[in-house]
């Protein structure tokens, strides 16, 4: 294996989490977020050689993990939705209230347009406003402005339920 090789898969054993992140924020199906693993791990390797280290490492996957599910959101609209013929039934899941919140919280997050998704995902990540403005590509103020309208919907959304 050569040195790029290893540093790629370092790469990808460091931030496999943010990456599955970033995957589950988008699709709830496990052969659909495997695919969306795939394209971003293409993705990846595709500009890792060209990433100059202008920004954080992080940051750069950030992008490229977002930009390759929102790509995949729009073709997917364009082509018509998916019908999947598997039985949706999770037997393991947990039924308390705190599980119910977020299962509830989430299914609010995905009535969002793509970038409000993703602005939220960036900021549940705990990432601040100057990485979030980096990855999405908009000013701090924007990111600022942007999360409190996301924030009236979210509430909006619980009110109207």
């Amino acid at each position: 294996m050569n040195s790029k090789e290893q540093k790629f898969e370092k790469l990808v054993k460091d931030y496999k989490n943010t990456i599955y992140t970033v995957c589950y924020m988008f699709s709830k199906d496990t052969d659909e977020i495997n695919d969306l693993f795939q394209n971003i791990l293409i993705n990846l390797w595709s500009g890792f050689e060209d990433f100059r280290g202008e920004a954080k490492l992080e940051t750069w996957i950030w992008k490229v993990a977002l930009n390759t599910c929102i790509s995949d959101e729009r073709k997917k609209k364009r082509k018509g939705e998916k019908v999947s013929l598997e039985l949706a039934i999770d037997l393991f899941a947990d039924n308390d209230k705190d599980t119910k919140q977020i299962q509830q919280l989430y299914a609010r997050i995905n009535q969002l347009e793509l970038m409000e998704r993703a602005i939220v995902l960036l900021w549940l990540d705990n990432l601040s406003y100057d990485e979030i403005a980096a990855i999405i590509g908009i000013s701090v103020k924007n990111v600022s402005v942007k999360l409190l309208r996301i924030k009236q919907k979210l509430i909006q959304m619980t009110n109207n339920q």
